[in-house]
Order: structure tokens, then C-alpha cells, then sequence
């Protein structure tokens, strides 16, 4: 999935894989200093490994086709492949459906 993401500062268009697992999306190194993001507090994070990390999380605007949010993100290591967690799909709406690898409208409940 390609995204562009952004700082009030600057823009970057970057290539994201789709980890419905994730929580968080996370760009690497390069990329969010590229685009002049700051840390703004550290989570620990548990891999699916089961080990946990303590990685820096800050917030950037990402656009999509299918729409664009302000989103919460990892920031990353050098060697970090950028991923798009679940968080920032539920902000914009969306779901990945594992079956056809697409991201789909998301069914809103208010109740």
C-alpha cells in the first residue's frame, strides 16, 4: 500500500505493508526524520515473538486513496519496515480483507 506521509513541514510518499496485526503504524528511521517528526513519548511494544521493545511514538497526517487522518506512529529503526497498524485503518474506516489483500470500508456501529 502506498501512502503519503506528512509533518506540517514536509511530505514523503512512502510504501507501507498492510499488518493487521500491528497496532501502531511505524515508519523508519529515514522516513520520519526525512519528514521532521519529533518523539513525543515511548511505548513498549510485544513482537509476535513475545519479546518487548521500547520504541519512541510521535503522530503524522497519512493519506491514502481511500482517505487520509492524522494518525499516531511508530518511530522506527533504520532497518524498520514501514507498517500500517491497525489504529490508523480504524481512523480512516477501513478493514484489510485478508482474502482479496484490499483495504475495504469498514462497517460503523453506533449503538
Amino acid at each position: 500500500m502506498k501512502a503519503a506521509c506528512e509533518d506540517p513541514r514536509e511530505k514523503k510518499s512512502v510504501r507501507f505493508l498492510v499488518n493487521s496485526g500491528a497496532t501502531y503504524s511505524l515508519l523508519p528511521e529515514p522516513i520520519w526524520k526525512e519528514i521532521g517528526l519529533e518523539p513525543k513519548h515511548e511505548h513498549a511494544f510485544v513482537l509476535a515473538d513475545g519479546r518487548t521493545l521500547v520504541r519512541k511514538v510521535s503522530e503524522c497526517y497519512i493519506s491514502l486513496p481511500q482517505g487520509e487522518a492524522h494518525t499516531p506512529v511508530i518511530l522506527g529503526e533504520a532497518d524498520d519496515e514501514a507498517l500500517l497498524g491497525v489504529v490508523t485503518l480504524e481512523i480512516l474506516g477501513l478493514v484489510f480483507n485478508p482474502f482479496k489483500r484490499t483495504l475495504e470500508p469498514m462497517r460503523m456501529l453506533l449503538v
